[in-house]
Order: structure tokens, then C-alpha cells, then sequence
């Protein structure tokens, strides 16, 4: 499959395992999974091309359980779910990438999950660069995520590396400029 239908067939699997999965007339169980043949058969795909957008997507968005006979994105959700991830104490600081657009609202509100269940925090400052300059020229903030811990917070870390917690409050990171 060229890279244009690679591309297409993974924006639509993120659709359907993240956020509409009834746009393809599917449910998802309460960890997030759906019966590979139930994908296949809703999204047209045959096991081969599901198996290459699973491998080729380059931020490991979807994991096959250990039967190979279900699915699910790794995180990311805006339904609820339960990934069963357990808490894990965090590196001494993790990153998030977002835009100077958003800095203002960050530095009044915090990180926040959104439409998501989490805020996704990346454990390197290249991988946040990259996450934030799809919205433009990019901005890292150092989250202070042991000290976050310390402090009672919470995290996870998805199936493909990033760091999931329920928000970072501003005292937790610093914007640049040195404002936070």
C-alpha cells in the first residue's frame, strides 16, 4: 500500500478505536479492544493491510493483544476506557510539546486532557518537538514529573512509551520565558 493509503487507513482506524468507534458499527469492550475480524470486516481491509498500518504507523498507535484476535489504540481515547495500565512512578522530568498559541490558557489552567482521558507527556524532548510542531512552530515544556509523584499524581505509560496522567498543574512545569 502506497503511503497516502497507509495514511488514510490509519486516520480512520484512530477514528473508529478512539473516538467514534460507532461511525463503523463497532463497541469497543471496557480495556478498549474490538475483534480484529469485526475491524476487518467494517473498515474493508483484509489481516494483511490491518497488519501493515498497525507496523507502519510510526507513533505505534495500535496494539494487537496477545491472540492476535483483538485490537485497540494504545491511548489517546475520547470514550471511555479502561486500559488497565498500571501506575508507574515516573523519570524525574517528562515533556509535552504544544504550540505558543496555547501557552497562554497552559499557564492559567494547567495541562489538561481535553476531549482525551489524559494528557500525554513524551520522555523525550525530540518526541515533543515533534508532537507539537504538527500544530505549528512548536514550544516543549519540562513537566517535573517526579516531583509530580511525589506529590500524589498519577501516571501510566501506554504500550508504545507515552506517559499518561490526568493533568500537570502549572507549578509543575515552567513556560518559556520563565513564566509558571
Amino acid at each position: 500500500m502506497d503511503d497516502k493509503q497507509m495514511i488514510r487507513r490509519s486516520k480512520r482506524l484512530s477514528k473508529v478505536l478512539r473516538h467514534d468507534p460507532a461511525s463503523a458499527g463497532l463497541t469497543l469492550d471496557g480495556a478498549g479492544w474490538v475483534p480484529v475480524a469485526d475491524v476487518l470486516a467494517a473498515l474493508g481491509l483484509d489481516r494483511a493491510e490491518l497488519e501493515e498500518v498497525v507496523a507502519r504507523n510510526n507513533k505505534r498507535r495500535f496494539a494487537f493483544d496477545g491472540t492476535g484476535t483483538r485490537i485497540r489504540a494504545s491511548q489517546g481515547h475520547s470514550v471511555p476506557v479502561d486500559l488497565g495500565l498500571p501506575p508507574l512512578d515516573p523519570p524525574a522530568v517528562l515533556y509535552h510539546g504544544t504550540v505558543a498559541a496555547a501557552l497562554g490558557a497552559i499557564a492559567a489552567e494547567g495541562l489538561r486532557p481535553m476531549n482525551r482521558q489524559h494528557v500525554h507527556l513524551s520522555a523525550t524532548e525530540d518526541t515533543a518537538l515533534a508532537v507539537g510542531a504538527r500544530r505549528g512552530r512548536p514550544v516543549v515544556l519540562v513537566v517535573r514529573a517526579a516531583v509530580m509523584a511525589a506529590d500524589g499524581h498519577v501516571f501510566h505509560r501506554s504500550e508504545n512509551g507515552v506517559w499518561l496522567t490526568a493533568g500537570v498543574p502549572p507549578r509543575y512545569f515552567d513556560l518559556p520565558g520563565g513564566r509558571g
